[in-house]
């Protein structure tokens, strides 16, 4: 159960951060993947610097994503990329799940 929330989480961040539709929600990682790929796909032709400004924003490391646009890297950009997104994402997931404060209403608990 709480891997599936991870990815829930996952795909809000991703849908919120690349603008995408509904149609991500309730998908499998795997699936996830395969959508934000199609998506990279299109910026990485049309709004690439969209595309590198968005991931500067998410803080994706920049040698990661250099590595990925090598012509000679083992799989195409925007697979390599779409992994990328969502790596980042899920540690963004668990960052605030680990971190996560407890909501008080009042001021005496503090």
């Amino acid at each position: 159960m709480e891997k599936e929330n991870i990815i829930i989480e996952t795909s809000a961040l991703v849908k919120k951060d690349f603008q995408l539709s509904d149609a991500i929600d309730g998908l499998t990682e795997a699936e996830l993947l395969a959508a934000l790929s199609e998506h990279i796909a299109y910026m990485l032709e049309y709004q690439l610097e969209y595309l590198l400004s968005t991931l500067y924003r998410m803080d994706v490391i920049e040698a990661k994503i250099q590595a990925a646009l090598r012509p000679d890297s083992p799989e195409s950009a925007n697979l390599s990329i779409a992994r990328l997104i969502i790596e980042r994402q899920k540690q963004r997931v668990f960052t605030k799940q680990k971190y996560k404060q407890n909501q008080s209403g009042d001021w005496f608990d503090f």
